[in-house]
């Protein structure tokens, strides 16, 4: 029995070793072991880290949302201010002059001589200025149009440069003269009686003509067309008649177009 006791005792003892060996010496099993280092490597969130990341999530999604309509928000105030800009009256505009004698350009004041371009460019958007006669033309002085009497060279050449329309205030601007290719309001020789009719300056004539009449533009391209205007030959001045008119083949002022690009 003593025998057999002893080899059942190392039996024991034997099959504790070899556990031991498998399990380790820790209370932890080998198996338990590996699967605490799996979740040690790829933990799951805890419910208060899920509301963390949720928050965090919800967060820049509100900050893309912002950003995208702060954007659009600056792009709608962008164009609406483009489009208030572009609406407002530009300080120059143009008016091309298409004349029997070829076309010229003149750059007209509206900032300064408001009125009187606007005047002038309504006139010239109706047609009223089309197929009118050069009817004044003074070398070394002037050329001037803008009389109705004188449309397509009919009508009572003793009444050209009489006609009157409705009149608007002079716009007299100190820094604005009568020099060669500015163009300015004619009127009766009364205050506050320009209307339709204008002229353009062949020379420097500021000494004798500044302060009398409202000078609103100035020619920037053709002035050899004005020049060429300036030197048809004209009619003597009749002792009852208008002075300086042309003879025939009349010059003749076909068409202005406006426009807010040179």
């Amino acid at each position: 029995m003593g025998d057999y006791r002893l080899a059942l005792l190392n039996r024991v003892s034997a099959y504790h070793a070899v556990r031991k060996v498998l399990e380790g010496t820790g209370s932890e099993s080998y198996f338990n072991r590996q699967i605490n280092y799996e979740f040690c490597e790829s933990p799951l969130p805890s419910a208060q880290k899920r509301k963390v990341l949720e928050k965090t999530r919800k967060r820049k999604s509100r900050g893309l949302l912002y950003l995208i309509l702060t954007i659009v928000l600056i792009v709608i105030v962008g164009v609406g201010v483009y489009a208030y800009v572009s609406s407002l009256p530009q300080d120059i505009i143009y008016a091309t002059f298409n004349t029997s004698k070829g076309t010229f350009e003149v750059e007209l004041y509206r900032s300064q001589t408001p009125i009187t371009v606007n005047n002038f460019v309504n006139l010239a958007k109706s047609g009223f200025y089309n197929n009118l006669v050069w009817h004044r033309i003074q070398p070394g002085f002037v050329i001037q149009t803008g009389d109705e009497n004188t449309k397509n060279g009919g009508g009572n050449n003793n009444t050209w440069g009489q006609y009157q329309g409705t009149t608007i205030p002079d716009e007299i601007v100190s820094s604005l003269h009568n020099y060669a290719g500015y163009m300015a309001m004619a009127n009766t020789g009364a205050a506050n009686s320009g209307s339709t009719q204008f002229f353009i300056n062949l020379v420097d004539s500021s000494a004798n003509l500044d302060g009398k009449y409202t000078v609103f533009g100035h020619v920037i391209s053709g002035m050899d067309v004005v020049n060429a205007i300036g030197g048809v030959p004209v009619y003597p001045a009749p002792p009852s008649g208008v002075c300086c008119q042309p003879s025939p083949p009349l010059p003749f002022l076909t068409s202005v177009t406006i426009s807010n690009t040179a």
